[in-house]
């Protein structure tokens, strides 16, 4: 549909439901299978999406090297404008770079890299539902929410997760940062309930294809499902 989006969420953790060290270590949780299959969904997405800090932290490249397919469009939400233009995200590769800020934020780019302004809520934050709808406008529909944590669960909060793929590694680090911080709840009885697909992978990693616009449907007291195929595990 014109005013929908297709989106999905990725995220990589240990058993123990981290995705870094306390130092911040985080490469590499997710074996080789599941980082081939992140660099699918990027294949199969018009632009992935990253926080500030997952830039800051990471220094990640976003682009599709592992499997076949083309680089998508780059986006960093980035709303006070704290980018380092070295950020290698931004590299000129023929690829769109798009940062998102808010209304008023100062600070220059790199040339070719766009900014968008997207307006801001009483927190200083962007809203997920006002991200999207600024991409759709730029022609992005496919989208991948890549992180990091706050980022993911800004839109997991937002109910703008259609389809939430979590790769969970064989591993116990036993300390650091969680994958995702929700908002909370009062009890079991609203906890998100997805249906889900599992896959395993042969070194061992587990997909859980989680489908999050169903599980909303459910939630908001409907029942039809959205067809996501595009994403589907490879």
């Amino acid at each position: 549909m014109a005013d929908r989006s297709l989106v999905i969420g990725q995220l990589g953790q240990s058993l123990d439901g981290r995705v870094a060290t306390l130092s911040g270590e985080s490469k590499y949780i997710s074996g080789a299978c599941a980082l081939d299959h992140l660099h699918r969904l990027r294949a199969a997405a018009d632009a992935v999406i990253v926080g500030i800090g997952t830039v800051l932290a990471d220094d990640p490249l976003l682009n599709v090297r592992r499997v076949p397919g083309r680089n998508p469009a780059r986006v960093i939400i980035d709303p006070s404008g704290r980018l380092d233009h070295s950020a290698r995200c931004l590299g000129d590769d023929g690829t769109r770079r798009i940062v998102l800020r808010r209304a008023g934020a100062v600070g220059t780019l790199p040339p070719g890299v766009e900014a968008m302004a997207v307006a801001a809520d009483t927190e200083g934050r962007l809203p997920p539902a006002s991200i999207l709808a600024a991409l759709r406008a730029a022609g992005l529909r496919r989208v991948l929410v890549e992180g990091g944590p706050a980022t993911l669960a800004s839109f997991l909060d937002a109910r703008a997760i259609d389809r939430l793929h979590i790769l969970v590694s064989p591993v116990i680090l036993g300390s650091g940062r969680t994958g995702l911080d929700l908002r909370p709840i009062g009890g079991l009885k609203d906890a998100l309930r997805p249906a889900s697909r599992v896959t395993v992978f042969p070194d061992g990693d587990v997909l859980f294809d989680c489908d999050m616009r169903q599980a909303a449907l459910e939630e908001n007291g409907h029942g039809e499902r959205t067809d996501h195929a595009v994403f589907a595990p490879g």
